[in-house]
């Protein structure tokens, strides 16, 4: 009786074996996705970072307090390599100090025309445009993984190899402008 249930019982643990290989390289493949796509925000996030000195030596003798301030944001950066949400909080700080630095770009006409301050907010819109590129591609890679780990049967998986679900990176960009609050 046992003879004639062995090829049944061999073809279940094949197909077994072979889902089991094939869900945990499947969280292997995703993670290294994420990785690649957090790769494309900290390049990003690094042309930015680098492009921040000239706009500060551009705006100096205008606003010295945001100049000053967009320094010292900059300097805690390089503290700041540790995970997603702290980065982001990092990130968004940088953003906030490179905004009031722009902001008092509006208020000096003569800055605002010069030809090496407008290439360098012309660059500074550009860099911001790939973060936010590269954001929208990192935020999809972990969506599909975290429904890998969240769903079942691959949940199962997640929890024995101890794949954890990934925080999407939020980031408040300079170059986005807050819509004025009307009231009638």
């Amino acid at each position: 009786m046992s003879e004639e249930y062995a090829p049944i019982i061999l073809f279940a643990g094949l197909v077994a074996v072979i889902w089991l290989v094939g869900t945990y390289n499947s969280f292997i493949k995703r993670r290294n996705i994420i990785e690649e796509q957090w790769s494309g925000i900290d390049v990003a996030l690094r042309r930015r970072y680098n492009l921040i000195p000239n706009l500060i030596r551009a705006v100096k003798g205008y606003g010295k307090h945001e100049s000053e301030t967009l320094q010292r944001t900059t300097e805690q950066r390089t503290a700041s390599e540790g995970d997603v949400a702290q980065r982001a909080a990092t990130e968004s700080e940088i953003s906030r100090s490179l905004n009031s630095l722009l902001a008092v770009a509006e208020q000096y006409p003569d800055l605002k025309a010069s030809q090496n301050f407008l290439n360098l907010q012309n660059s500074l819109n550009e860099i911001e445009r790939e973060v936010q590129e590269a954001r929208q591609r990192y935020n999809a890679a972990v969506r599909k993984f975290n429904t890998l780990v969240e769903s079942f049967p691959s949940n199962i998986m997640a929890r024995i190899f101890n794949f954890r679900t990934y925080n999407y990176f939020t980031l408040e960009l300079a170059t986005q402008r807050e819509l004025p609050e009307v009231d009638f």
